[in-house]
């Protein structure tokens, strides 16, 4: 059904564009997947844009329904600020980050319209906020390139100055301006060139500039097709190139120094409460640590992007930083490359594993093994939806996919039955504990046979008993007895064995009586709020009792847990 036609841009304008736009990259998701070839070639680009516009529409239906029946809808401020918050927290990959920047950017003009509170604003206020996108997206990346989708929002913007009071006017001439440096993207990337498309992330920009026309006009436009943005896309099979092939590697970066070289093995991506000073600072230290650098957001909440070689160093610096929640990491693989050279995008990895974590380091831990992982905070379990896409972002044809908690069980199989219904093989491992899941990364072989593979992962995971030692948020009965607020607990494989006060004695307790069934490794995750003595306390006990057993120690960042525990 048409919409009807708007002249001012208001609340009511912002959700229509958000529903429209949302249904645009649904619709144009896969041809923008097969169209990412920069820097690194993935293929989910259009999926990362589609996910970051999903949270803000997301955000902005809340505030539409916090008003009650019959009341005033919301402000063009309350929308917008909703908006930008929305794309902000879920933004996904480099095209998402930059999106999520360039709604921040129309949010801020928007929201503080002249007029001290007018619910609507004109064509002229629209122009300044795409001006303002365009600006500060580009301000948020590290080295903007030419031909990328900061490229195609300063077109935008430059088209919609000037073209009235109108906001469908000015919204229609900043999609002709964007589609236009659209087509002209191969023309300033050597590598969009001889693949023969347009940029990927322009190209979702366009899908959401042609929504925000039919949300302000009520007609679509005409044209929006990858192979309608120019004539690069439809020559690209008489080059011997598909623009619709399935391409892949991480998604787009937009650094000029990483183009024609070996990327980054890793992408690290998480949201960051901090201050600007810290921020400041760190953009200058991730800088240095790699490439692709994005960081977005402001008023106390960022959203950080880069590739890096070193996971963990990365998100050490955003723990030096401030907060650092909601982290995930992406192993890109063997093979992956900066496609500015000569060397052809890696096919699809023949086998991947996933991997929920709950902590930073061992965050870090499992991607250096070549896992791709989803952080998972106390209180804030990964969804299925979330599962998938991680299982997505391996990119590969088998997953094993390791839960690490038993209340993600279901969860975990969910995202397994969905992952399988396009076409990807995967074995669920049922390990509830991080410890559980080393065990089975040790033994992972990817040249086994598949069902091999996960036969001795499942046995190594299997073989390791698992514990951990937390601190009581509430009065509770528990299997061994009452506890009170602040008591000290130790699990053993999910039960509460041991009630105490002290951290390290409880430590012990539980490791002892681990070992009495015997054992050759313990692991021990020491968290941030355990005791810094406890883990030297330990090592020390097996050393004197129990000879023929070795520790492995590794620190696990903030995971919940003071201590998690294995026995192999």
């Amino acid at each position: 059904m048409a919409q009807v036609p708007q002249t001012f841009f208001d609340a009511l304008a912002v959700r229509t564009w958000c529903g429209l736009a949302l249904g645009a990259l649904g619709r144009a998701r896969e041809e923008i997947d097969a169209i990412n070839v920069y820097p690194v070639a993935d293929g989910d680009t259009g999926t990362n844009l589609y996910l970051t516009l999903e949270s803000a529409a997301t955000a902005v239906e809340a505030v539409f329904a916090g008003y009650e029946t019959g009341r005033a809808e919301p402000s063009l401020g309350d929308a917008v600020r909703a908006m930008a918050h929305g794309a902000l927290i879920g933004a996904r990959g480099n095209s998402g980050t930059i999106l999520a920047q360039l709604l921040r950017g129309m949010a801020q003009v928007l929201a503080g319209a002249p007029g001290g509170g007018t619910p609507r604003v004109d064509g002229a206020g629209l122009g300044l906020a795409l001006r303002r996108a365009a600006d500060s997206a580009r301000d948020a990346v590290a080295h903007p390139v030419e031909g990328t989708v900061l490229t195609v929002a300063s077109a935008a913007a430059d088209a919609a100055q000037g073209t009235g009071d109108d906001c469908g006017t000015v919204a229609r001439a900043a999609y002709e301006g964007a589609r236009a440096a659209l087509a002209a993207t191969p023309g300033q990337l050597a590598v969009l060139e001889r693949a023969g498309v347009v940029d990927a992330g322009g190209r979702g920009l366009v899908a959401v500039l042609g929504a925000l026309v039919e949300a302000l006009t009520g007609e679509a436009p005409a044209t929006d097709t990858v192979s309608g943005a120019g004539p690069h896309a439809q020559g690209a099979a008489v080059r011997g190139v598909d623009p619709h092939a399935r391409v892949t590697g991480p998604d787009p970066g937009l650094c000029a120094e990483g183009a024609g070289t070996d990327g980054p093995a890793f992408e690290v991506i998480y949201l960051l409460e901090a201050g600007d000073e810290a921020v400041t600072r760190l953009r200058a230290r991730l800088d240095a640590l790699g490439d692709s650098l994005v960081v977005v957001g402001g008023d106390g909440l960022w959203n950080v992007h880069v590739h890096v070689d070193d996971a963990g160093a990365a998100v050490e610096a955003g723990v030096e930083a401030g907060r650092p929640y909601r982290i995930r990491i992406t192993h890109f693989g063997a093979g992956d490359v900066h496609t500015g050279g000569e060397r052809p995008p890696r096919e699809r990895a023949q086998r991947a594993v996933v991997a929920v974590v709950p902590g930073e380091g061992l965050a870090g831990l499992y991607a250096e093994a070549g896992a791709t992982t989803v952080l998972a905070r106390p209180g804030e379990p990964p969804a299925s939806g979330e599962l998938v896409q991680a299982v997505r972002r391996a990119h590969a044809r088998e997953v094993v996919l390791l839960p690490n908690d038993a209340e993600l069980r279901h969860t975990a199989a969910a995202a397994a039955e969905q992952a399988r219904t396009e076409g990807i093989r995967v074995a669920l491992i049922p390990t509830r504990s991080a410890v559980q899941g080393i065990a089975a990364l040790a033994v992972h072989e990817p040249e086994r046979r598949f069902d091999e593979d996960v036969v001795q992962m499942t046995s190594a995971a299997g073989a390791t008993r698992y514990a951990e030692v937390v601190v009581a948020e509430r009065q509770s009965w528990t299997t061994a007895g009452i506890c009170q607020a602040g008591d000290v607990l130790g699990l053993i494989d999910g039960d509460v064995a041991v009630i105490g006060a002290d951290v390290t004695a409880i430590a012990e307790t539980v490791l002892d009586r681990m070992l009495q069934a015997g054992g050759e490794l313990v692991t021990l995750v020491v968290g941030d709020e355990a005791p810094e003595t406890v883990a030297d306390h330990l090592r020390a006990r097996v050393r004197e009792a129990y000879l023929a057993v070795d520790t492995m120690l590794y620190r696990g960042g903030r995971q919940g847990a003071l201590l998690l525990i294995g026995v192999e």
